[in-house]
């Protein structure tokens, strides 16, 4: 089902199962999951460290390591099926047209390169019609545009010389250089101070703008999605539990995860020594509860909530919350 229109869809996640397989059980790391991210369109996918976005990221790129595998599900970039192809299929795809800004970018960077040359030769892989010298000056008004200061300079540096974010800025560079079709940034600001973060943000929208290219951020920073996002997914333990076009989501949040993520904002004129938090942790993927898997956590549980688990349930135009609060209105059947 397509929950934001008629729109092309770049990408459609269809049910997707991402399991762990330990010795001490099975990990839901992604259970269950639909994601669809049309043509031109910002799609925001928040939760709190532990709830599976960057597992659902590692599972559209084909990174999930042993003991994970995707266990069921469909993955469709462009109406083709990402599951099940050979990893040579997969890579001329997750190349060419599909790019990923990782988290961690000195776990991503070549050391011994420098990282003009890293960026350089990403280039040059994916267009054969530019030379060494114009793909150089490329990779320069690139690092220029995503804040790098004295760009012709640190183009010759190694990682190891720059500050942790401007290696994320180098990252970022990378992966928008070829203009892909689906930009996929997991937390992408999260190194960078506001001034590079607006500045970073801007130029994901620019990149939107010239050339069409999708983009799933995957963040737990809220702002970052009332800035930049046009629809945004709330994931907990391994299920989406909320989903809404962006405002909608602000002015009507439904399940009371996404209520308890709203209220954790700070904001100017609230006591600054209680800042809102959400009690407990995300909950042990071998031992989830029975029922709704935020019942342990929710001031609103009941019996039923601890037995049974809800279904996503329409709430507003566009807007699906799964919470038994929230079950008024038509409701999909469990994946």
């Amino acid at each position: 089902m397509n929950m934001m229109g008629e729109e092309q869809n770049v990408l459609e996640i269809k049910d997707l199962k991402s399991y762990f397989f330990t010795e001490k059980g099975v990990a839901k790391a992604v259970d269950g999951v639909n994601i669809t991210i049309p043509k031109g369109k910002i799609i925001g996918l928040v939760g709190e460290s532990g709830c599976g976005k960057s597992m659902t990221a590692r599972s559209i790129m084909g990174l999930l390591k042993y003991p994970g595998k995707i266990a069921g599900g469909h993955i469709l970039f462009e109406g083709k099926d990402l599951v099940g192809l050979s990893e040579r299929e997969l890579r001329k795809i997750c190349g060419n047209d599909i790019s990923m800004i990782f988290q961690e970018p000195m776990t991503s960077l070549n050391p011994v390169l420098k990282v003009g040359h890293q960026v350089r030769e990403t280039l040059l892989v994916h267009d054969h019609t530019i030379g060494k010298d114009e793909a150089r000056k490329k990779v320069i008004e690139m690092f220029q545009k995503v804040g790098i200061p004295e760009a012709e300079k640190r183009y010759d540096s190694y990682p190891h010389e720059l500050s942790g974010g401007l290696r994320q800025r180098v990252m970022i560079a990378m992966a928008m250089i070829c203009k892909p079709h689906l930009l996929i940034a997991d937390e992408p600001t999260t190194a960078l101070d506001v001034t590079i973060e607006a500045q970073i943000l801007r130029l994901m929208k620019q990149l939107r703008d010239e050339t069409g290219t999708s983009v799933l951020i995957i963040t737990h920073n809220l702002g970052v999605v009332a800035e930049i996002c046009d629809y945004v997914y709330v994931m907990y333990a391994g299920k989406i539990v909320e989903q809404a076009p962006t405002c909608e989501l602000f002015d009507h949040t439904a399940h009371p995860y996404t209520q308890g993520l709203m209220a954790s904002i700070p904001r100017i004129g609230r006591n600054p020594e209680r800042l809102h938090t959400i009690p407990g942790v995300v909950p042990n993927l071998l031992h989830l509860p029975q029922g709704c898997t935020f019942c342990t956590r929710c001031e609103f549980a009941e019996e039923q909530c601890r037995q049974e688990k809800p279904k996503l349930c329409q709430v507003g135009e566009e807007h699906w919350s799964a919470c038994f609060r929230n079950e008024d209105g038509f409701c999909l059947s469990e994946g």
